[in-house]
């Protein structure tokens, strides 16, 4: 790491809706930079892995809240309202944002996605100086204009996050501030890779679950009890997710009226879109919005 790069001169204030997270939840996007504090809380449909290199960051998430230090990695459900409050001065991050499309592809225990989803933080100190130089590397990768380069990051990415749960990792939620979890036996199935797949290529379009499970060949009934399953929320939970994540983004970058910004993100009518809206943000579309523009201001 510079020398430069420990040293941050400006206290560096996160703004939903700046970058791309949250207007695009199907894309796999990394990251590496020093940690900036967020003014309110956020949301984006995909995975969010982070590893501390330096310093330490604190997290409020939508039912407990965590601080993670220097050495240490952390995996989180970015549907969940959360919001990192405190960065130290010295601290600096690296990671990615991982579509469930990708995050389906590992061959990881049913018990981690479903505690996952669930809303809890899987945390592991069991890392070393190589993980400094992949997180480098892969972000150098990723934003290369070579393809090979782009998808060796992705592989290598899962690869790790396969290897934090051969090792010791606590879980962090309410019912459990520290204990290891017991790995259940099996995986996600190849349907639920292509259910995932589908909705990320048409979630912006009028479907249903019916339309999601004829994707994989399956009954509607079968893929949204095997969705829930492998991923403890609904095929419409998800679904929503997606489109609510769009919509965020397009209320904070964009001027278009409530009706445009509900129609535009999938949603069938204004009233679904508010309810939707309501439940992960806890306001309506044109408070966020006004209170995100006030802060911005800030």
């Amino acid at each position: 790491m510079d020398l430069a790069e420990s040293k941050i001169r400006e206290r560096a204030v996160y703004h939903p809706g700046a970058s791309s997270i949250e207007g695009t939840p199907t894309k796999l996007q990394f990251f590496r930079t020093h940690p900036p504090v967020m003014l309110m809380p956020h949301w984006h449909a995909q995975i969010e892995i982070n590893y501390i290199m330096q310093g330490s960051v604190h997290y409020r998430m939508g039912d407990h809240s965590l601080r993670v230090e220097a050495g240490q990695m952390c995996l989180f459900w970015g549907g969940q309202a959360h919001q990192m409050d405190e960065s130290s001065e010295d601290s600096f991050y690296a990671g990615a944002h991982l579509p469930l499309l990708h995050f389906f592809r590992m061959r990881l225990p049913v018990a981690v996605s479903t505690k996952l989803m669930g809303g809890a933080t899987m945390l592991t100190s069991v890392t070393d100086p190589s993980d400094d130089e992949n997180f480098s590397r892969w972000f150098r990768y990723a934003n290369s204009d070579d393809p090979l380069k782009a998808d060796n990051a992705v592989e290598e990415l899962l690869l790790r996050v396969e290897r934090m749960f051969m090792e010791p990792y606590t879980v962090v939620s309410p019912a459990s501030q520290e204990g290891k979890v017991v790995d259940a036996e099996g995986s996600p199935s190849l349907s639920v890779v292509r259910m995932c797949d589908f909705v990320a290529a048409n979630f912006l379009e009028d479907i249903d679950a019916t339309d999601i499970a004829r994707s994989a060949g399956l009954h509607p009934k079968y893929a949204m009890n095997l969705f829930r399953k492998s991923t403890g929320m609904t095929l419409i939970k998800y679904l929503t997710l997606l489109r609510l994540s769009r919509a965020q983004a397009m209320l904070i970058n964009d001027n278009d009226n409530i009706l445009q910004v509900a129609m535009e993100s999938g949603f069938g009518s204004v009233s679904a879109f508010n309810k939707a809206f309501r439940q992960v943000a806890g306001m309506s579309p044109s408070d966020f919005r006004r209170d995100m523009r006030s802060n911005n201001m800030v």
